[in-house]
């Protein structure tokens, strides 16, 4: 049987994970779960937010299905950086060797209204932030704290840039033919070289797809201005973090936006919202992103693709008819979930 690690992690993750694995259960009865403590939860459990125990399971996987970890905005400011739950979930990352993490930013047919844009502006998009996962500043090295001072390293390889472009490229000819590369070549010499190899790539291996070059201050302001441009973004580490946040605007809530970060094995597929430990434990938790990303473990891990669009059609009729409060509602958790099996 396919086995799949379920990493709920924190905050409002148990309860969107549980909303998702509900889902699971009626359309992919034949899989298999595991699961485990990680973040803080991880950190209580096992003394740190990615047990070594976790990690080997994770390993041994066909996919990995993560809630969120984290707590409160400064609650771990005085605790060691390899014990705060956004290094386990790094360390996850890089040991799985998903360096492609693919963040869908759609607005549904019908669904217009729930986006704070102009429904001019907000129908018809679709789009998809291919988001280098592996590289960056986020594990470049040298870095650290000193006094009087911080210091942390932008960098990339040839081997980095080309895949992660490949997999923009592949994409794109799957949807509209169109990358737009997202950099800072104006001002940092990693971005210069970032579009020198995104450039080769294309040129050697994807002419036919269209490719265009955005600066990403442009970008940003773009996006909320005239979203429809888009087709397939290209972008480093920390642009593509803020960039696939900043997308959630789009379809009304970042509750909404799925991710599937991928390799050359293993998925990793999460909700790209945090923790929200403000109102764990309430039940009013939009678990829609974290179906939505079970969805695309189906597609991507399991080659289901056809069931996919089944939660997929499902998630977006029961957001119409039971909205969360996230987007203006009144649903709950186990109320927009209830809709979106009878809809299934």
């Amino acid at each position: 049987m396919p086995k799949v690690v379920v990493l709920p992690g924190d905050g409002v993750g148990p309860e969107v994970i549980s909303c998702a694995l509900e889902v699971l259960a009626q359309v992919a009865p034949d899989l298999e779960y595991a699961e485990y403590a990680f973040g803080l939860a991880g950190t209580a459990k096992y003394g740190k937010p990615l047990g070594d125990e976790v990690l080997e399971a994770a390993l041994g996987s066909d996919a990995v299905l993560m809630g969120s970890v984290g707590g409160l905005p400064g609650s771990t400011d005085n605790i060691a950086r390899e014990l705060r739950p956004e290094s386990g979930l790094l360390k996850l990352r890089k040991s799985l060797g998903v360096y492609a993490n693919l963040r869908p930013s759609k607005v549904y047919s019908g669904l217009e209204h729930l986006s704070p844009l102009k429904p001019e502006v907000a129908g018809g998009v679709d789009i998809l932030i291919l988001r280098e996962l592996l590289g960056g500043a986020y594990f470049g090295e040298p870095r650290g704290l000193e006094e009087g001072g911080g210091f942390n390293t932008i960098r990339y390889t040839t081997s980095e840039v080309e895949r992660a472009a490949r997999w923009a490229f592949q994409a794109a000819r799957g949807r509209q033919n169109r990358v737009c590369s997202v950099d800072k070549a104006n001002v940092l010499e990693v971005s210069e070289f970032w579009r020198r190899i995104v450039v080769h790539v294309h040129q050697t291996e994807f002419p036919d797809v269209e490719l265009t070059h955005e600066y990403v201050d442009s970008c940003a302001m773009i996006l909320v201005k005239n979203p429809k441009r888009y087709d397939v973004i290209l972008t480093e580490n920390l642009f593509g973090d803020i960039l696939s946040d900043l997308a959630s605007v789009l379809p009304g809530s970042l509750g909404l936006l799925p991710s599937a970060s991928l390799g050359d094995k293993i998925g990793l597929y999460e909700p790209i919202h945090g923790s929200a430990p403000d109102i764990a434990g309430q039940g009013i938790a939009n678990p829609a992103a974290t179906m939505l990303s079970a969805a695309m473990m189906l597609e991507y891990s399991f080659k289901r693709p056809e069931v996919a669009r089944v939660i997929e059609n499902a998630v977006q009729k029961a957001l119409f008819s039971h909205p969360t409060r996230d987007l203006g509602g009144s649903s709950g958790s186990s109320e927009f979930t209830k809709a979106v099996l009878a809809l299934l």
